[in-house]
């Protein structure tokens, strides 16, 4: 059996970036430490943390009850009024966000600043969607997700529209996306102010932009294809579409623990692809189990 790694897979700058950090907090001493939300959504890496002490809060109302310590932001950012929680609660505030993540809030807050309709092309009940979001102004932004609510948009009485997406969806989806806008706005020239703009960013970032591509390589190669991520993971998930697009045999998986059981014997070409949240000690494990016992 041939077992081929995806080119890209595994770990982003973002993601390593913001395990790093909280490692390096740990071992500061500082305590107690928390994150705001899962750091990654890894569960392994999350347990993890939890047996080194990190504790992980989800609302505002938890952060009024601590009475000190070191929060640190999530990889995928939070919105501006939790910042300004943890700020006024007169906490220690450790920020890693990814940084194509703090360009978005960069760029949604500085667009609702100007008057613009911020349209956020991802998935709504997303923690980084959820982030952006609180970066516009009230009103002033909402979140499109597929073509159909694409298709179903209103965009009568804005005239400036401002399009970002989420970083970790799906390249292709947010194209099509982007066309239907594009389609609506030229429809609705005619009615617009003179001052009307219509401003595209496409902040997927270029991270998933490989693993999706690497994936979608592979598995048009592949007898069977195996997708290690978090079961939370949003870009683990992309890849797990792609590649079910290609190669009938996809299993998503967390650990080489999922596979025990599994039959690959029918297989000549097995390919692996992983999540921008998943760990190279993960992506390794999973590959040696598949060479030696699959």
């Amino acid at each position: 059996m041939q077992v081929i790694l995806a080119d890209k897979a595994g770990f982003c700058f973002g993601v390593n970036r913001a395990v790093d950090t909280v490692y390096r907090e740990i071992e500061s001493g500082v305590s107690p430490v928390y994150t705001f939300g899962p750091i990654i959504h890894n569960e392994e890496v999350i347990e993890d943390l939890e047996r080194r002490g990190v504790r992980v809060i989800h609302t505002q109302d938890e952060i009024k009850e601590l009475s000190g310590g070191t929060v640190i932001l999530r990889s995928h950012g939070v919105s501006r009024a939790v910042q300004e929680a943890i700020e006024n609660a007169g906490l220690k505030l450790v920020d890693a966000t990814c940084p194509i993540v703090q360009k978005i809030h960069t760029i949604v807050e500085s667009s609702s600043d100007q008057g613009y309709f911020v349209l956020i092309i991802g998935s709504p009940d997303h923690p980084e969607v959820e982030g952006i979001v609180g970066w516009a102004h009230p009103g002033q932004s909402q979140v499109v997700s597929s073509v159909e609510e694409a298709a179903a948009l209103d965009l009568t009485g804005h005239d400036r529209i401002c399009v970002v997406a989420q970083t970790t969806f799906h390249h292709k989806k947010f194209q099509d996306i982007v066309e239907i806008i594009r389609k609506k706005v030229y429809d609705l020239k005619g009615t617009m102010a003179e001052n009307a703009d219509f401003v595209v960013h496409n902040t997927i970032c270029s991270a998933t932009r490989e693993r999706q591509d690497a994936a979608r390589e592979l598995s048009r190669q592949a007898d069977a294809m195996i997708v290690v991520g978090g079961a939370s993971s949003s870009n683990t998930r992309k890849l797990y579409e792609i590649c079910s697009e290609n190669c009938s045999n996809t299993y998503f998986i967390q650990t080489k623990e999922d596979l025990v059981g599994s039959d690959f014997s029918a297989f000549d070409c097995v390919g692996i692809t992983a999540g921008a949240s998943t760990p190279n000690n993960i992506i390794e494990e999973v590959q040696k189990y598949v060479r030696d016992e699959l």
